[in-house]
């Protein structure tokens, strides 16, 4: 299958809390959108690696996204190594992406930092000829994506491009909360984290509004891209 955009993460839920909303817009436009998790959040403080899977299955399924797979690197130990880039150009080769969308090039967990350069390294080798991955002993094609684009995560980083996803901030909060473990619950006897609080859950959607509120639009996502973005004319430009 041959995707429009393939989208992500280090853990399942980054994507959903980085581009929930210019993924669920691009899905009701008719785009054919993936979501690659690169690990099952094992060590995540709160939930199983069990709930993190029945909760990322059931926010794809809000999202409409096409495919969801997991690759189940090591959580907090993955690296960006031959292995690692090997495994993931596969999975560009095999899903043809115009587009990635990846975690944010630098943040508060180090695994959003990994898997940001992990992924932009792979997506540039796996337009190198000479590098041969086979799927299912069929040696595949060089691609690489049109564009690369990181998410903004738990840092402030100042965006390069924003995304108007006024009237899709419902559904990215619909598939965000799906991580019933991991978010806030007044009820829940869990330790709490620094993304199980109000004040976080909160934040999702008044940095969406702030964003819009700095471009014009009611909600925006932002994102850092790795070069120059070009329009035909000014007029592109909103």
């Amino acid at each position: 299958m041959k995707l429009d955009v393939l989208a992500f993460g280090a853990h399942p839920d980054d994507v959903e809390l980085g581009c929930g909303g210019t993924i669920a817009k691009e899905v009701a436009q008719g785009k054919k959108i993936g979501i690659i998790d690169l690990t099952r959040g094992e060590l995540g403080t709160r939930g199983t690696a069990e709930t993190r899977d029945e909760e990322a299955f059931n926010a794809a399924k809000i999202l409409g996204v096409s495919l969801r797979t997991n690759m189940k690197f090591n959580d907090g130990f993955f690296i960006n190594d031959k292995v690692h880039q090997l495994a993931i150009i596969k999975m560009i080769r095999k899903y043809q992406p115009e587009i990635i969308l990846c975690n944010a090039i630098d943040d508060r967990h180090i695994d959003h930092g990994k898997g940001s350069e992990l992924v932009s390294d792979a997506c540039f080798l796996s337009g190198l000829l000479k590098i041969e991955t086979k799927e299912d002993g069929i040696l595949q094609k060089p691609w690489r994506p049109k564009q690369v684009y990181h998410y903004i995560q738990w840092k402030n980083l100042e965006p390069d491009i924003v995304i108007d996803v006024s009237g899709f901030v419902d559904k990215k909060m619909e598939a965000v909360l799906a991580y019933k473990t991991q978010f806030y619950d007044a009820n829940s006897k869990e330790p709490q984290t620094p993304i199980s609080s109000k004040n976080f859950t909160d934040s999702i959607v008044y940095r969406a509004r702030d964003l819009g509120r700095l471009v014009g639009v009611e909600y925006a996502e932002g994102f850092t891209v790795e070069r120059y973005p070009a329009v035909d004319s000014l007029f592109d430009l909103k």
